[in-house]
């Protein structure tokens, strides 16, 4: 994997073929596992441990080379009781789950505990449905709507952002982000003449800013002492962006929710040249995918999700477009297609 803080990220899949990515985000306390669409062949060269340990299946849609790949997973993962099992996608998403749930007999489930929720994600709310495998996924329970702005859930240490984009159906981009961090400035500490100790985990810690904490046999109030030595700093982020229009509008909307992200993974179905085609079927070009980094102001870009209508010397060619226009634009590394 791919490390970045504490997200770590692996693009699944070959270029030219079904693509997804794993993410992984270590809180220190607890790791947590995101997969991003879920292609024919992604999950083949992915241990059955490390599939059964994804706590997160987000769906961008359900176009076939996005969804091909489900079954792999669900037949890990089907009677699992021991962590929660969530799927998120756009609206619509619990019934497709269905389908998919029921698309085998199931004679032996009676004593199963396997619960499965899909949340369905809307502009303005999400919504859930749970799903049985005691009852062999026949019956949608529904669980209600949430109102949300952009966040969709959290998780230790992390929020999953959600934006909906248009490919003639909604397709869902998400945003990861790890939540600020407080750090102890050290060039501070060494002025106040303080030595570090257990007690700087207790001044990040404390919710009392009334309270005192004791440094070498001296009390100082909590709440001047983060004032003079903590700062905030931001996280990592990274961001999924696949199969959607990216036309002006949708750049200035994705350029300020993106603001700052360190990393966008993002599609690269069409050479600038094929600009009308690409907007004919909602599809980015590579050169559209690196403005958008830059005018977001990320660190990174890497695509992937390349279109077989191209040969692997065109691939080449795409991104070198994309890196005129955004310098640190790279394909995965264990790709390196036309070379």
């Amino acid at each position: 994997m791919v490390a970045q803080v504490s997200i770590s990220y692996e693009i699944l899949g070959q270029p030219g073929r079904d693509n997804a990515v794993l993410l992984q985000v270590d809180s220190g306390q607890s790791v947590e596992r995101l997969l991003f669409d879920c292609g024919e062949g992604c999950l083949t060269d992915i241990p059955i441990s490390d599939i059964q340990a994804i706590d997160h299946l987000c769906f961008s849609h359900f176009h076939m080379d996005h969804v091909s790949g489900f079954d792999a997973f669900f037949r890990c993962n089907y009677a699992r009781d021991t962590k929660p099992n969530h799927i998120w996608g756009p609206p619509g998403s619990a019934q497709v789950l269905q389908h998919r749930f029921q698309g085998f007999t199931w004679n032996l489930h009676e004593q199963m505990s396997a619960s499965w929720r899909v949340t369905e994600i809307h502009p303005e709310c999400v919504q859930t449905t749970r799903f049985e495998l005691c009852e062999a996924f026949a019956v949608a329970h529904a669980e209600g709507s949430q109102l949300c702005q952009r966040v969709i859930f959290e998780g230790a240490g992390f929020v999953v952002e959600a934006f909906t984009m248009d490919h003639r159906t909604p397709t869902i981009a998400y945003l990861v982000r790890e939540k600020p961090r407080l750090n102890i400035d050290t060039s501070r500490l060494a002025s106040m003449g303080l030595r570090p100790g257990p007690w700087m985990r207790q001044l990040k810690d404390s919710v009392d800013s009334e309270s005192t904490v004791e440094v070498d046999g001296v009390s100082y109030a909590v709440g001047r002492l983060r004032e003079q030595l903590l700062v905030e700093t931001q996280g990592a982020s990274l961001a999924y962006l696949t199969d959607f229009l990216l036309d002006d509008l949708a750049i200035d909307r994705l350029s300020d929710a993106l603001r700052g992200c360190q990393t966008m993974i993002c599609e690269s179905q069409y050479r600038h040249a094929d600009l009308e085609l690409a907007r004919k079927n909602f599809h980015m070009t590579t050169v559209l995918s690196a403005t958008l980094a830059q005018r977001a102001g990320a660190d990174k870009l890497v695509l992937f999700h390349l279109s077989d209508r191209y040969d692997r010397s065109e691939w080449f060619d795409m991104l070198r477009e994309a890196q005129q226009v955004f310098s640190a634009t790279e394909f995965p590394d264990h790709w390196a297609p036309a070379r």
